[in-house]
């Protein structure tokens, strides 16, 4: 039986109102109301313009010279309907993967040349902290023992670095009523044990699923606070990283967001520790080349970020849009739309490449798919936002990239179609023309050269290459990455495609609580997923009498979409991700730190793995 002390802590403090409106996305732009940056605070307009015109220029480069090869080709034998087809959907999907290799080839030479592309190198400074900051945390539904345990941590690392009176954390319940005496429970054992303030509150009505329940908490409590640091309940940061960036806030009153980029930890399945490796070794690069084109301009992905109140309040208040959902009713990707928000006033946003940052993974293909599906409705309602009033076009161009990284997956199976037909009636297409050869190189060396310049970053350090498990556990993980990014490429490919049909036919994404928890999973549980992917992957099949060399081209989509049952239940299994470990496969910096979900924690952020 737990005994509780003699006075327990309130579970909510006193109100301390602060208005915040919903705001107008059409008629005139509200007005700037931040500060000017001090001198030297942020890289110069004129810079930052010329390093987005250097991104846009060699992107369209590649994807125009990949465009006329092919346009050459196709149009030896004359114009025909399939050729426009075909060339209309190359071009955009060629320019998409050309940005990428771009993005990540520029943060590959910023790393290995030791220049640092973030807002700033290292956030932890000495003076002390003015400002109050709310830790919050909001969640619905999850395993309460797992949240109290990871809050419990940060507040202990925080009080370590003797600013405990500065932080109070709040637990925003929008879980169900059989929770809540759990949840109550386990914020009872652990609020009087804190030196950080701990409060807990469940809402009854969850209007506005998670904005709605941080604006909850905004209009009522945010006036006693100067900085909110939004988490998940999968979140988990170090104490020196928390504290830094408070005091990055309080150097740079023009600065309202700072957007960290989380690690991925507890892999425990094999698809965890997949995913796990792949953003740990190919995520620097990437990330160091959106910090260094992003600027002030940088996006917020909802969680493990810290926000300055006023301008959020002042900024982000979200309405409903009009018609019915999906497309109209809550804005369900909110996140991006309040980073365009804040810059529409003149707050600057920003990307902090830093450590002791995490966040979880879904165990099995399958969550990582009813996760994407929730991403999908809300990132194609961002389509309806582009032309919105005052937006800076740096914050368009970021709504529309994440519109378009759901939209590409049924292009990139139109042309494969395309290709099929042309191939079954007897045309010339792109994967029989004389220059594929040459396309087919440039689109691997696209796709793959990231992994590449991932590699040779990890190599070039010795003890970034020995937290990988050293030259031999890379290439030995690289090896398998690649052969399972090829064949779950086409099924993540088709699985989008059949969500955005089910958006645009108007089915509503629901709100049920993210699976956290590994699961082995049978053939029964898979086949009702799947079984259009083998369905399709059938009819490719099919194909191969009367298109030889197509087939042979579409093998990889083929194969991928036939054995994507037996490739979900794979990844799906602990074992799997203990055998990869025990066989140095998908090793990385930290293994030997134990599981952050389970009891024994490390008792100081130095003992955090280094992200």
């Amino acid at each position: 039986m737990t005994v509780l002390p003699a006075v327990m802590p309130p579970m909510m403090p006193g109100e301390t109102p602060i208005e915040m409106l919903p705001q107008r996305f059409d008629g005139p732009p509200p007005p700037w109301s931040a500060p000017e940056p001090g001198p030297g605070m942020v890289v110069s307009s004129d810079d930052m313009l010329a390093r987005r015109i250097i991104l846009v220029l060699m992107t369209g480069l590649l994807a125009t010279a990949a465009s006329s090869a092919v346009q050459e080709s196709l149009l030896a034998d004359g114009l025909s309907f399939w050729d426009v087809a075909l060339l209309a959907l190359f071009f955009p999907l060629f320019a998409w993967i050309s940005f990428g290799f771009m993005n990540a080839a520029i943060g590959f030479v910023l790393l290995m040349t030791g220049g640092h592309p973030g807002f700033v190198p290292t956030p932890r400074q000495s003076e002390p902290l003015e400002g109050r900051t709310a830790i919050l945390m909001p969640v619905h539904n999850e395993d309460i023992d797992a949240v109290f345990e990871r809050i419990a941590w940060m507040a202990r690392a925080i009080a370590a670095g003797g600013v405990a009176d500065r932080f109070d954390i709040f637990i925003l319940s929008d879980s169900g009523e059989a929770a809540e005496a759990a949840e109550v429970a386990a914020w009872e054992r652990l609020a009087p044990t804190l030196d950080c303030a701990l409060y807990y509150r469940r809402r009854t009505v969850n209007v506005g699923r998670k904005p709605g329940n941080v604006a909850d908490w905004i209009r009522r409590f945010g006036g006693g606070y100067r900085y909110m640091l939004m988490l998940d309940a999968d979140s988990l940061m170090g104490g020196n990283t928390i504290i830094g960036m408070a005091q990055v806030l309080e150097r740079r009153p023009a600065v309202a967001l700072l957007q960290t980029v989380p690690a991925v930890i507890n892999g425990v399945t094999l698809f965890q520790r997949w995913m796990q490796f792949a953003s740990r070794l190919y995520g620097p690069i990437s990330t160091a080349g959106l910090v260094w084109w992003s600027g002030s301009e940088a996006t917020f992905w909802g969680h493990n970020a810290l926000i300055r109140i006023e301008a959020f309040a002042a900024s982000c208040g979200l309405p409903d849009l009009p018609g019915r959902a999906p497309f109209g009713g809550v804005i369900m990707s909110h996140d991006m739309v309040e980073a365009a928000l804040l810059r529409r006033r003149g707050w600057r946003v920003h990307m902090l490449m830093t450590e002791e940052t995490f966040e979880e993974y879904p165990p099995t293909l399958i969550d990582a798919a009813v996760r994407d599906r929730r991403w999908a409705q809300g990132n194609i309602q961002h389509l309806s936002l582009l032309t919105s009033s005052g937006f800076h076009w740096v914050s368009r161009l970021q709504l529309l990239m994440g519109a378009s990284a759901f939209i590409t997956s049924p292009v990139w199976l139109l042309m494969i179609a395309t290709s099929v037909v042309q191939a079954l009636i007897g045309e010339r297409n792109i994967v029989e023309a004389q220059t594929s050869l040459q396309v087919l190189f440039v689109t691997l060396l696209l796709l793959f050269g990231p992994k590449l310049l991932s590699v040779i970053w990890a190599f070039s350090n010795a003890e970034r290459r020995e937290g990988f498990g050293g030259r031999r556990g890379i290439v030995r993980s690289v090896l398998v990455d690649v052969p399972f990014s090829m064949l779950s490429a086409p099924v993540i490919a088709l699985t989008q495609t059949i969500d955005l049909a089910g958006i645009l036919m108007g089915r509503k994404s629901g709100w049920a609580p993210q699976n956290r928890d590994a699961h082995e999973l049978s053939l029964a549980d898979v086949m009702p997923r799947y079984r259009w992917h083998v369905g399709v992957g059938v009819a490719l099949l099919l194909v191969t009498p009367f298109a030889p060399i197509t087939a042979a081209w579409l093998a990889p989509v083929t194969l991928g979409l036939l054995l994507s049952p037996f490739l979900t239940m794979l990844t799906a299994s602990e074992k799997a991700g203990r055998w990869a470990l025990s066989h140095g496969m998908f090793v990385e910096p930290g293994e030997h730190v134990s599981v952050l979900s389970r009891p024994s924690l490390p008792a100081h952020t130095s003992e955090l793995p280094s992200s």
